[in-house]
This record gives C-alpha cells, sequence and structure tokens, in this order.
C-alpha cells in the first residue's frame, strides 16, 4: 500500500495501520525524490541516545532524543523548532506525567538527514489531507528500550495509552536479541483490535490517538551474555490551535 490516499481510507477505517518495510521504503523514497532505506547517518544515530532520567518506577531500561517541529500553514514543510520539553498530563501518562521533561535533544546530523526529512513530509501530507488542518505541533522521540540482566524492558511503561495528540506514526529502527515488544491496539472500550510485531527496520504503524490505545508488551533477551534492545522513533502530530 503505497498511495496516500489508500492509507488514508485504511487508517480513517480501522483508526490504526501497519505498513511493512517494503513499502514504507517506496513511499519515503518517492517523496524524497531519493532512495530511501540505508541512510546510514539516521540509523546509525541510535547508537548515541541518552539516559532517561524520568522514569518514576525508577528503571533505567530506556535511553532517547527529544524534538520538536512544526506547520505553520497549509503547503509548507515542518520547520525545526526551538527547543522545549516534552510534556504530557496525567490523564494520558499517569507514571511520568505532570512534569515538563527536559530530554537531551536529537542531534544536527538527524535534523538533516532526508530520511528524516521523508518522514516528516509523509506526516504532513497524509494527516493533513484525513484532518483537513493545515497546521501541526510535530515531536520526535527517539527510544532505546534495553533488557538485561535477566529484567525487562519496557516500550511503554505507562501502559496500554494514548498521548494526547491527534496521530503518532512509530517506525522500527532495530530489534537487537530480544523476545516479545509486540504492539497492541484498543478500542476506548478496551476492547483489543490488534497486535502485531514491528520487526523490520522501517516496519511502520500509523496510529489516530484520538480514536484507540496503544501501547508495546515488555522485551526480554534471548541471548543473556549478549546486549538486547529495541530502536523506535515515534513522531506525533498534534493540531496547533488544540495547544
Amino acid at each position: 500500500m503505497t498511495d496516500l490516499e489508500q492509507i488514508a481510507e485504511g487508517l480513517a477505517h480501522t483508526d490504526f495501520l501497519f505498513v511493512d518495510r517494503a513499502d514504507t521504503i517506496e513511499l519515503l523514497s518517492a517523496i524524497a525524490g531519493q532512495p530511501i532505506g540505508d541512510d546510514a547517518v539516521f540509523l546509525d544515530s541510535w547508537n548515541r541516545l541518552e539516559q532517561d532520567d524520568y522514569m518514576a518506577d525508577g528503571g533505567k531500561y530506556r535511553k532517547r532524543r527529544h524534538a520538536t517541529y512544526a506547520v505553520m500553514q497549509a503547503g509548507e514543510r515542518a520547520r525545526r523548532m526551538p527547543y522545549q520539553p516534552h510534556y504530557q498530563t496525567v490523564d494520558y501518562n499517569p507514571l511520568n506525567g505532570g512534569v515538563a521533561r527536559y530530554f537531551a535533544p536529537i542531534l544536527d546530523d538527524l535534523h538533516q538527514s532526508p530520511t528524516l526529512a521523508a518522514l516528516l513530509e509523509f506526516g504532513n501530507r497524509l494527516f493533513s489531507q484525513m484532518g483537513a488542518n493545515p497546521a501541526w505541533h510535530i515531536e520526535l522521540h527517539q527510544f532505546r528500550i534495553e533488557a538485561r540482566d535477566g529484567g525487562q524492558g519496557k516500550p511503554t511503561p505507562e501502559g496500554v495509552h494514548r498521548d494526547g495528540v491527534d496521530f503518532v506514526i512509530v517506525v522500527m529502527i532495530k530489534r537487537v536479541n530480544i523476545d516479545s515488544g509486540a504492539t497492541t491496539i484498543f478500542d476506548l472500550d478496551n476492547r483489543l483490535v490488534g497486535e502485531f510485531m514491528l520487526r523490520d527496520a522501517f516496519d511502520m504503524v500509523l496510529v489516530n490517538d484520538r480514536e484507540v490505545y496503544h501501547g508495546v508488551t515488555p522485551i526480554t533477551q534471548i541471548d543473556p551474555d549478549s546486549e538486547a534492545y529495541r530502536d523506535v522513533l515515534v513522531i506525533t502530530f498534534k493540531n496547533r490551535d488544540a495547544l
């Protein structure tokens, strides 16, 4: 499924949509006007994340970086904004919400990546088509969730949740030596309506955050003597008029 109109129809119908690696790469390459998928700068940047020190459960299993972009009006491309903290209310994040979290900023080389630019433009085109909204507040979250010493790594330690935005894009970057980490989707009556695994780099899920909850099951090590982690990019889109 590589046509934006088809993707919009599919997402509108089910409120979530899995897009596999091949289709994602084709979509992004068409938007970028160049091959996407082997961007070493983009992929390697996950090896330079910093510890998330805001974990209310005391966990040391999460590393991340964060940045904010904006689309101010229809037809405009996303522009990088001055650094600002990430904030969620406790209604959306009962574990870590209610406090401004100043994560390490995303590094400049990632901001210059054609892969990131294509992802931002993909979300801008798709969600503007769906929501008839020309202006977006966009947040980027690079995550590495680690499993070590026999313990679990929790991609969504707050549990199944909504992010308090309009739409969410989750892009798989890398899975190393782990079991589980399945994406789960629940409707607003808390009924499970989808479960699948993001396995390969550029597997992607699109979520209508207004209509469904999402979560990811904990990960565990396969080989206890080797490092184990799950890397993803999360991009959220929120109507700027609702800020």
